[in-house]
């Protein structure tokens, strides 16, 4: 047996620097210290720092006046953070560079009155985000090329179209191709809005696809980012798999299998894909694991002020 690492693994910069963010401020302030939704969708980071007296709120009313709080690496609507400088709280924002980029592009488009169509899933925190910063009488939010058909819209207007940074290449390409067709003014964003550590965890997929067995992806079930690389494995037509922990592996799966397909999604720690490595070693002694250079070995975000 052969097992196959991602060229993609380990936190993206934009995790790291959100998880760090937490790390410096725990250090040096202690707890309680209050974060404002999951401060990155995976399971075990989120128990861990909880365990280190993190309290993650859904609401500015959930913490004392006064408090520290810590914005999510998702990033949140500018009403919040009104919220949060009239409540006295002291704040710092781990939203990602990326996901601002796109805030900056709503508040262009806004300021343009362009009817703004923002493609995303509906609820999640991310699109929650972006969402704040359109001008809500130029927000159109859709999920599918069939909501494309319901946008209400005159195709002589010029539209634009921002997308949450976790979707797949190949989920969004569809819609954008059908909203160009519908809107022959339509105005795309400056630079693709799917994040390059999306682009790089799925086509270190679809390269895994070209010889493996089977695919299997480590990340949360809430986690979008990774729930699109299991399907991106599905799409290129392997069996693919997303688990939370390596004992919620199924190992006889493997029984007739030769070449195993390991990948992550951008919020899990390493540490998990080395224990599901290990688990199928145990398994399957004499298994040989290969791995490739990460393209993303060298960038860094910047940590802002503690």
């Amino acid at each position: 047996m052969e097992i196959f690492l991602a060229r993609t693994q380990g936190f993206c910069a934009g995790v790291a620097s959100a998880v760090e963010i937490v790390d410096q401020s725990l250090e040096k302030y202690g707890a309680p210290l209050y974060v404002y939704h999951e401060i990155v969708h995976n399971t075990y980071v989120v128990a861990d720092f909880k365990k280190r007296g993190v309290v993650f709120v859904e609401s500015i009313d959930e913490v004392p006046s006064g408090a520290r709080i810590i914005f999510s690496a998702h990033g949140i609507p500018p009403l919040v953070i009104e919220d949060a400088k009239k409540r006295g709280l002291k704040f710092v924002d781990a939203t990602c560079p990326l996901v601002t980029k796109v805030h900056k592009e709503a508040i262009k488009f806004s300021e343009k009155k362009h009817e703004i169509i923002l493609i995303g899933h509906k609820g999640h925190q991310e699109l929650t985000g972006t969402a704040g910063y359109v001008d809500q009488d130029l927000l159109h939010i859709i999920e599918t090329e069939k909501d494309v058909d319901s946008l209400d819209i005159s195709p002589d207007k010029e539209v634009a179209y921002l997308t949450q940074t976790t979707l797949s290449v190949d989920e969004t390409a569809g819609i954008i191709n059908k909203l160009k067709v519908k809107f022959p003014r339509l105005i795309a964003p400056l630079r693709a809005d799917i994040c390059y550590a999306t682009q790089n965890r799925q086509d270190a997929v679809k390269d895994l696809a070209k010889f493996c067995d089977i695919i299997i992806i480590c990340g949360s079930p809430n986690s979008s980012n990774s729930n699109r690389l299991r399907e991106t494995g599905a799409n290129e037509g392997v069996e693919s798999y997303i688990i939370d922990r390596a004992e919620e592996f199924d190992i006889k799966l493997l029984n007739d299998k030769k070449r195993i397909g390991i990948s992550s999604g951008a919020s899990v720690p390493r540490w998990i894909v080395d224990e599901l490595v290990d688990a199928i070693k145990g398994s399957h002694p004499g298994a040989v694991v290969h791995s490739f250079d990460n393209p993303e070995k060298n960038i860094v975000f910047p940590i802002p002020a503690i």
